[in-house]
């Protein structure tokens, strides 16, 4: 039986990468690299507006679990700031259902070094294409049990999709097959973390637009977090400016953070627009129903959503911050208006003592 694993770990790297930069400096080191093309799908059905960069890391014999596994190593680079490793593990022809699940047990325990040195080599090589580089802790993984001949009848597929040897419900069980899409003779099941493919031509499509979703979704993610930290810290510049006695400071903290907030809207608006249009669906294929089920799965609509409602309350603080920035200028424009005033006054009143004198 054809059969290998893939497992993936996506981390955010940077707020955006210039794919084709990336690409010059992976290749000047007489590396191989190429762009993302869905073989059996039209480009007018589903546009990828800069298809990820691909990049080979070379074979290697890796451990997982008690197992050494020959494994083909790659990273995908996303111009949205994300790198995927994907680790092609191969698998005996011979593999038996519970070897299988050993695997998959394994998987979930593997060790963050067993990657780490990788995304460390690839971040090395492309930093300077990379805007505001740094390595998150956001990060996500989901395996891919892939099949280019039939799964076994006698093979229960739910353990596999679930990561988990326990008997489950049947109610369970019928929730976990659920997601099944099927074209022709392939088929492919789906989780939120775990997908089961099979395909005799071998395409990676499939596997291909489930990480796309997850790059999408670790950056919603990601600048969910960073909505939470600016929220928070809003809150807390304005409380500790109101326990400052001076007005001035307190004045000069406002504008400062009405500035701060400006900058971090108009970067978060525009780096998730890029994140939400980074993959368009414009006709309702099969390729586009597994794409988009998958989302719902992720539930990437609630991260939006979180998204939005954390944008306005910012946008809130900044029109308070605003308004008190404003009416204090008016205010003291108006004292200095009446200052000169008064100054215009007195030197009317010298210059016509003078003339009177005269």
């Amino acid at each position: 039986m054809r059969t290998f694993m893939i497992l993936y770990r996506l981390y955010d790297v940077a707020d955006e990468i210039d794919l084709d930069q990336a690409q010059a400096l992976w290749v000047s080191r007489n590396k191989i690299a190429s762009r993302l093309r869905l073989n059996r799908v039209s480009t007018r059905s589903i546009t990828i507006s800069n298809p990820p960069l691909l990049v080979e890391l070379g074979s290697h014999d890796i451990k997982i679990g008690e197992e050494t596994y020959f494994v083909d190593v790659k990273a995908r680079i996303q111009d949205l700031g994300v790198i995927a490793l994907i680790f092609f593990v191969e698998l005996s022809e011979d593999i038996t259902h519970s070897q299988y699940m050993d695997l998959i047990m394994a998987t979930e325990d593997m060790p963050e070094e067993s990657f780490r040195g990788f995304l460390d080599a690839t971040v090395e090589t492309i930093r300077p294409a990379c805007s505001k580089p740094r390595i998150s802790d956001f990060e996500e993984d989901f395996t891919v049990c892939y099949f280019q001949d039939p799964i076994p009848e006698s093979w229960d597929i739910v353990p596999m999709l679930l990561k988990d040897r326990e008997n489950v419900s049947e109610d369970t069980r019928q929730r976990a097959l659920a997601n099944r899409f099927s074209y022709g003779d392939d088929v492919c099941y789906m989780t939120w973390d775990c997908a089961l493919v099979y395909d005799s031509t071998g395409s990676l499509d499939i596997p291909d637009l489930l990480e796309f979703a997850n790059a999408q979704f670790l950056e919603l993610r990601y600048y969910d977090g960073l909505l939470d930290n600016a929220v928070d810290r809003a809150y807390d510049v304005i409380e500790e400016a109101n326990r400052d006695d001076g007005a001035g400071d307190r004045l000069k903290t406002y504008t400062k953070l009405r500035e701060e907030l400006m900058e971090t809207m108009a970067d978060v608006s525009s780096l998730t627009s890029t994140v939400s249009n980074a993959l368009l669906v414009t006709e309702d294929i099969f390729y586009a129903r597994v794409y988009t089920r998958y989302l719902e799965l992720l539930k990437a609509d609630v991260w939006q959503e979180n998204i939005e409602n954390k944008m306005l309350v910012l946008q809130r603080c900044y029109n308070m911050l605003n308004d008190e920035v404003v009416a204090s200028h008016m205010e003291r424009t108006g004292k200095y208006n009446t200052i000169m005033l008064a100054v215009c006054a007195a030197l009317l009143l010298v210059i016509a003592a003078a003339v009177i004198l005269k």
